[in-house]
């Protein structure tokens, strides 16, 4: 597959996830079509897009103190799974 067309793809499917997102405001479809992109074309402008559009609507959605919360116990459970790492290490 030429880099054109694959670029053509991954915008056309960007498009897609837009029009979900902005046009219908079907926040699952659209997080599920930018995750498709992201997974289809990671090196596209259009992954990067893609990222960004399901961090806003993220942001708009998530309180801003549950989506603390779940960073936290995230990276928690990061750390704890990666005990021998020197970022686990308390100061």
């Amino acid at each position: 597959m030429s880099k054109d067309k694959e670029l053509s793809q991954a915008a056309q499917s960007y498009a897609d996830a837009y029009t979900s997102h902005y046009s219908e405001r079907d926040y699952p479809a659209a997080l599920r079509s930018y995750d498709q992109v992201i997974a289809l074309h990671p090196s596209a402008p259009e992954a990067e897009y893609s990222r960004t559009q399901i961090r806003n609507i993220v942001r708009n959605v998530v309180p801003a103190r549950e989506l603390l919360a779940a960073q936290l116990e995230l990276v928690l459970r990061y750390l704890k799974s990666n005990d021998d790492s020197p970022a686990a290490v308390s100061p």
